[in-house]
């Protein structure tokens, strides 16, 4: 596994409900983390496919000028929700700069963030729309768009210190919800890469599924709000709704 040297990543971090037993919710190391991300051309594959996505846009988009970047995570720096998504759609967050905005499966998230209290407001259709995020923090596994939204194994793992290092930022998160497998698994394997404890029983993915931990962090499954599973049913507003409602539940008041 390729890891960054300037991690400096601890072999053990206790059994606080969090990712670091330091108070480590720094404005500025989160700023200089999403820098690096916005510089990094690690895979020649997502820099093509995300460069090539508004060159030119399609013409629902015509005249847009897109980000074309990597994208980092936003949100609350003492946020205690953790969204981890799968990757910034070509014509959705790679157009906007931030993730899940301006693409349909953004619509459901945020409607479904604002409806649990953690967003202000129901939308987001660019960065500079006013979303703000209380008490809750969005990122992805991996930081550019992937062609037909499918990473590939070696594209997750170069990406993985970024996801390392923000969870050792975002030190007092204790709810993490996982949109979508991939998220989900992205989670569980960086949690491990940090040394943290183990899960009381063996996880498992099914939406609305919790695991929790023994540092007393909690885990939960959504299905990602992709069209695929929007269109057909699979996933509704009312079940996205409740992921959200079980995680303030989880946080007590």
């Amino acid at each position: 596994m390729h890891v960054s040297a300037d991690l400096n990543l601890p072999n053990a971090i206790g059994t606080r409900p969090c990712h670091n037993p330091g108070d480590l919710h720094d404005r500025s190391a989160l700023d200089r983390l999403h820098a690096r991300i916005i510089r990094c051309r690690c895979c020649p594959r997502l820099v093509a496919h995300r460069e090539a996505a508004g060159s030119p846009p399609p013409p629902r988009h015509e005249g847009a000028r897109y980000w074309a970047r990597p994208l980092p995570g936003f949100g609350d720096p003492r946020a205690r929700v953790l969204l981890v998504g799968l990757a910034p759609a070509a014509h959705g967050g790679n157009r906007t700069g931030r993730v899940f905005t301006g693409d349909r499966s953004g619509d459901w998230v945020f409607r479904a963030l604002h409806r649990a209290g953690y967003a202000n407001q129901p939308t987001s259709t660019d960065a500079g729309d006013g979303l703000k995020l209380r008490d809750a923090y969005i990122t992805a596994t991996i930081r550019c768009a992937p062609p037909l939204n499918k990473p590939l194994p070696a594209e997750i793992e170069r990406c993985e210190p970024y996801l390392l290092e923000e969870l050792r930022l975002l030190d007092r998160v204790r709810v993490v919800v996982g949109l979508g497998r991939i998220g989900w698994q992205a989670y569980l394997r960086t949690r491990r890469r940090l040394g943290l404890p183990r899960p009381t029983a063996s996880p498992r993915f099914g939406h609305g599924a919790a695991t929790e931990f023994e540092d007393g962090l909690t885990l939960l499954a959504s299905y990602h709000p992709s069209q695929q599973n929007t269109f057909t049913g699979k996933l509704t507003r009312p079940m996205l709704r409740g992921v959200f409602h079980q995680a303030r539940a989880l946080l007590g008041p």
